[in-house]
C-alpha cells in the first residue's frame, strides 16, 4: 500500500454502493483472491469515465471483467469496450460475468496474448485502460500509442509494486527483478516520450495517467 492506511480506510468508509451485481462480482473476486483494482482506483477510473466520456474503450486485462463492467457503469451508453484476456478459466468467468451484468452487447471479450492480439486491431481509442502483466506494460506500450487517438487517455494501474519500484533492483528478491526493471523503464518511457503527457499518481497500488499530445499544426 502506498498511502496511509488509515487515510485509505477513511477514503473508503466515504464510497457509495454500486449496483447490486457490481458489488457481488467484485466481492466474489475478493473471495477467490482474483485481483482487481481497488475501490480508491475504482473511484478514480470512474471519474475519468464521467469526464472524459469515452465511446472506444480498449482494456488490457480483462480478468474476470470487473472493470470493464464498472466502466460500462460510468460511460456514454453508446460507450463500447474491447478486453483483451489471455488466462481461460477467466475468459470464461469474465463471460459470465457480463452476461450477469447485462452489458454483452457493450463488450466485446478478445482472447489470447496481448500483445498479440493488439497487433492485429485498427482503429483508435480515446481511453486505454492497462492492468496486465506488470512486466509487459513496456512492450504493450508502443501498440497502446498506435492504437490510442491523439487526445486520448491511458491509464495504467500498479505502476508502484507496492512500492518497490522505488527500491535498488539488488533489494527486489531477485524472481522480481525482472519486472522492477521493465517497470522502472517502462516509468521513464511514459514521462519522456514526446508524444505523452504523464502523471504518476501514488494512488492503491500506483496509476499512471497519460495523455496522447495532439498534433501540432505545420
Amino acid at each position: 500500500m502506498i498511502s496511509d492506511e488509515r487515510i485509505t480506510t477513511y477514503i473508503h468508509s466515504l464510497e457509495s454502493p454500486e449496483s447490486g451485481i457490481i458489488e457481488r462480482i467484485e466481492q466474489e473476486a475478493l473471495e477467490q483472491s482474483v485481483p482487481i483494482i481497488r475501490k480508491e482506483t475504482q473511484s478514480f477510473l470512474k471519474v475519468l469515465m464521467t469526464a472524459k466520456k469515452p465511446r472506444r474503450v480498449l482494456e488490457i486485462g480483462t480478468a474476470v471483467g470487473f472493470s470493464a463492467i464498472l466502466m460500462c457503469e460510468y460511460m456514454p451508453e453508446d460507450g463500447h469496450v474491447t478486453t483483451i484476456e489471455n488466462y481461460r478459466r477467466r475468459i470464461f468467468a469474465a463471460r459470465e460475468n457480463f452476461r450477469r451484468a447485462g452489458v454483452e452487447g457493450r463488450v466485446t471479450l478478445l482472447e489470447g496474448d496481448a500483445l498479440d492480439v493488439m497487433k492485429t486491431l485498427e482503429g483508435n481509442y480515446d481511453f486505454i485502460f492497462m492492468d496486465a502483466a506488470k512486466g509487459q506494460y513496456i512492450h504493450y506500450l508502443p501498440e497502446a500509442m498506435r492504437l490510442l487517438e491523439p487526445g486520448g487517455m491511458m491509464m495504467t494501474d500498479n505502476v508502484l509494486q507496492d512500492g518497490d519500484v522505488i527500491e535498488s533492483r539488488f533489494a527486489v528478491e531477485r524472481r522480481n527483478r525482472t519486472i522492477h526493471s521493465r517497470m522502472r523503464e517502462f516509468l521513464y518511457e511514459l514521462k519522456h516520450a514526446d508524444c505523452l503527457q504523464t502523471s504518476i499518481i501514488p494512488l492503491g497500488d500506483g496509476v499512471a495517467l497519460s495523455v496522447k499530445k495532439e498534433r501540432k499544426e505545420e
